[in-house]
């Protein structure tokens, strides 16, 4: 059973993702929360999933690989969110419904022929370093048109949207320039209309700015401090 804090953070985050969602025109169920669990113990995944948590965010193929087999998720999803090596793909390609941090045509002729090999087609959102920092993984902005373009023409995989982070620190109207940016990108990656896609995923918004992107369009949000309290780990947190 869940306890009583856990269920109530879920109950407050599930209250402000609806109400922003209704504040950007759409339903209060348009949103879809992901609860990323990098570091969380699979018994405190588990009270998530109770408390009616169906999709879950993984980051380190080794620690899901680990947990997996003590997660009750018969009825939930599970995204590979962090980055992914391509010696790796073949670890989760089977385990996993969408890989959201395809970043290269490199890395998407891997997923390729791992999901060939497992006879299925496996989702995948084109992560996009929008902020176009040195230091991040992603395809540039400038960039994306022909990634997406090579990429939809591998018929074991199906782009399904976009996915980023937008730099850290600033104050909110940088980060809605940046929100408002990616949502023109999936605009204009949904009216491509290009083979093996269905662009319905706007990835972008974590525990410290996901009302914000919501505003500005992202319909699927990746939560975990606010969720699971703070972890013991110094990367920046989702």
């Amino acid at each position: 059973m869940p306890d009583k804090e856990l269920s109530q953070r879920i109950e407050e985050v599930r209250k402000r993702v609806a109400f922003a969602a209704e504040r950007s025109g759409r339903e209060a169920d348009a949103v879809s929360i992901m609860a990323v669990t990098k570091t969380v113990p699979a018994q405190r995944v588990n009270q998530a999933i109770d408390c009616g948590l169906k999709l879950l965010g993984e980051n380190r193929v080794q620690e899901y690989l680990e947990k997996l087999p003590l997660y009750h998720k018969e009825d939930c999803s599970v995204h590979f969110i962090g980055s992914l090596q391509t010696n790796k793909v073949k670890y989760i390609v089977d385990k996993v419904d969408m890989i959201e941090s395809v970043n290269s045509l490199r890395l998407a002729l891997e997923i390729e022929k791992r999901a060939a090999a497992a006879q299925k087609v496996m989702d995948f959102l084109l992560e996009v370093n929008i902020g176009e920092e040195a230091t991040k993984s992603g395809v540039l902005p400038q960039d994306l048109a022909e990634l997406a373009k090579e990429v939809s023409q591998l018929p074991h995989l199906r782009f399904s949207g976009l996915m980023a982070i937008p730099p850290a620190g600033g104050d909110a109207s940088k980060k809605e320039y940046y929100f408002s940016k990616m949502y023109q990108l999936f605009l204009d990656m949904k009216q491509k209309k290009l083979d093996n896609s269905d662009v319905r995923f706007l990835s972008m918004g974590m525990s410290n700015d996901f009302e914000s992107a919501i505003l500005c369009g992202s319909n699927l949000v990746r939560l975990g401090t606010i969720l699971f309290g703070k972890r013991n780990y110094r990367e920046e947190q989702t």
